[in-house]
């Protein structure tokens, strides 16, 4: 039984140098569509064909490409993490809040990847 339960959705989130940019390209190269641009938090989401999966666009000024951070969506991200760092896995700082929209906590795999829990706090899920 896994320590966390994951909703059905991932988000892949990739730094780029202009999101608004990279939206145009993805949806123009790949056909992925628009969900939202969050210009106050400096981040785009895609759908891609793939039910449950997005395409995170966070805008770098210096982005740093093949670091890929698979995000899984959470409905309680404080029991989760809590469950993950009792069984000894590493976090990377606190749990970060944008207000009336996501929740994110980094925290790594045996190898150092990064990966990211979110809870959607816009009441859409």
């Amino acid at each position: 039984m896994p320590l966390v339960s994951l909703e059905d959705t991932i988000t892949l989130a990739i730094s780029v140098r202009d999101r608004h940019a990279s939206a145009d390209w993805y949806a123009d190269k790949l056909g992925f569509e628009l969900i939202h641009h969050i210009d106050e938090a400096g981040w785009s989401e895609m759908q891609t064909k793939t039910p449950g999966v997005t395409l995170g666009l966070g805008e770098q000024t210096e982005p740093a490409p093949g670091n890929t951070v698979p995000v899984f969506g959470v409905s309680d991200i404080e029991t989760a993490r809590g469950a993950l760092e009792s069984a000894g896995v590493k976090f990377d700082g606190a749990t970060e809040t944008i207000e009336g929209m996501v929740s994110t906590a980094t925290f790594y795999d045996p190898d150092g990847n990064a990966l990211m829990l979110a809870q959607d706090l816009t009441g859409a899920g």
